[in-house]
């Protein structure tokens, strides 16, 4: 009889159960490989194409449970039996939360084996009926959207500040949406109709900031032609935000600080001061704190900045607002590119949950354009780059006595010859007898 079509990888740190395993398997018309280790386990998964994982949980260095979390999301087609020798009601649940499709309990008989092993077959080939959507509780403020606590307190502030020309610091990491609360904070107020200029202190050259920000006059430098306004004027009875405020020089600070005292500034080349009447926004991914320590920012411009401080929390402080932002950016980037709305299977989801978010909403919406481009029309997690999925961090690597370098080789050997061992003999070029001995 033929070999069944389905491949199986079974992994263990027993060679007893290893072959057991593989006996009846192979009984069975499986294709079977083996694997002592999870390192040669996802050599095995990178290298074939598996049906079925079958797996230990107690093993040496990484456990059974890291495996099955790692082939959940970088191989989620993989059915997952776990076999252990250990069983309790909170392995079992920590089993199933990892993805294992069903458990099975040492000692078992081959019928046992042979129905779990139907049955996790079976559950990869149904098709799952799609499960009705939630109608999401969408709250959004200006361009922002979120509905955590992090995010209404934020708002909290906007709504007292909106409409007076305090002005206000907005800290917080690169990619959290500063400039949004800037815009929400302008936009929002009384002061909408009147203009709105965003400046990247951090874009401009040092030695052009200055005349970039207060004008100059006909002839202050070479190529100054005519005279110019700077953005101060441009912002005039409306909201200048000075974006990465903290790359600003120590001149441009004196300058700026002056300019929020006397409400007034002075062109590069000019002594005529001009009033002007206008809110400051400052932002920063910067401790300004640090910079003052270290006597790159001034500390007198610093308490003028913060009369209103907005500290606005990464992503990670907010992952309940993450379904919300991605609902978002489908819908942009599916219209975008696909001319249709897409949607995100429940487990995709989940792992966006989960991840760090190091570059926090501008990351998450350059992962949800890739995958939207990747997609099929739904959103799965074959659709993310694999640095947002499970990783198994293997302990460092420690020398081994040449009897456990040994025992791992001569398993190397039969696992690849499966379990042939005639053939593996000749491969080690010792006899039968001496095979046997050394694997007892």
């Amino acid at each position: 009889m033929g070999l069944e079509k389905e491949n199986i990888l079974i992994v263990d740190d027993d060679i007893h159960i290893l072959e057991l395993l593989q006996r009846h398997l192979q009984s069975l018309n499986y294709h079977v490989y083996k694997a002592v280790s999870v390192k040669q386990a996802l050599y095995v998964l990178h290298d074939s194409t598996i049906d079925l994982l079958i797996t230990d949980i107690q093993m040496p260095e990484i456990d059974g449970l890291q495996l099955l979390k790692y082939t959940a999301e970088h191989y989620p087609h993989i059915p997952k039996l776990v076999i252990t020798g250990y069983p309790s009601v909170d392995d079992a649940m920590s089993v199933i939360k990892s993805g294992a499709t069903d458990y099975l309990t040492k000692p078992f008989t081959k019928e046992e084996l042979k129905q779990a092993v139907n049955r996790s077959l079976e559950s990869s080939k149904k098709v799952k009926e799609p499960k009705q959507k939630k109608q999401a509780i969408t709250s959004s403020y200006g361009q922002m959207i979120g509905q955590s606590t992090a995010f209404e307190k934020v708002t909290e502030i906007i709504e007292r500040v909106k409409d007076n020309k305090a002005t206000v610091l907005i800290d917080g990491e690169s990619g959290t949406g500063k400039e949004l609360v800037a815009r929400a904070i302008h936009f929002s107020g009384k002061f909408a109709k009147q203009p709105f200029i965003a400046v990247n202190c951090g874009a401009i050259p040092e030695n052009l900031l200055e005349s970039e920000l207060f004008g100059y006059t006909k002839g202050a430098f070479t190529g100054a032609n005519e005279n110019k306004n700077g953005f101060f004027q441009a912002a005039n009875n409306g909201t200048l935000f000075l974006d990465e405020i903290g790359n600003a020089s120590i001149a441009v600070q004196s300058k700026l600080l002056r300019a929020l005292q006397e409400k007034e500034i002075t062109k590069v080349g000019s002594q005529k001061a001009e009033k002007v009447d206008l809110r400051i926004i400052a932002a920063t991914n910067n401790n300004l704190q640090e910079d003052i320590t270290n006597k790159k920012f001034r500390e007198d411009l610093y308490y003028r900045l913060t009369v209103v401080q907005i500290s606005v929390p990464p992503l990670r402080e907010r992952k309940s607002d993450i379904p919300l932002l991605v609902d978002q950016f489908i819908r942009k980037y599916g219209v975008e590119y696909k001319d249709r709305l897409l949607s995100i299977a429940d487990d995709a989801l989940e792992m966006l949950q989960r991840y760090h978010w190091q570059g926090n909403i501008r990351e998450l919406e350059n992962v949800i354009q890739r995958a939207v481009i990747m997609s099929d029309g739904k959103i799965e997690i074959k659709d993310f780059p694999d640095y947002l999925k499970y990783k198994i961090e293997f302990p460092d690597a420690s020398f081994s006595s040449l009897q456990q370098m040994e025992k791992e080789y001569i398993l190397k050997v039969l696992a690849a010859t499966n379990n042939n061992k005639t053939k593996a003999a000749e491969i080690l070029q010792i006899d039968r007898k001496t095979l046997r001995q050394k694997l007892k």
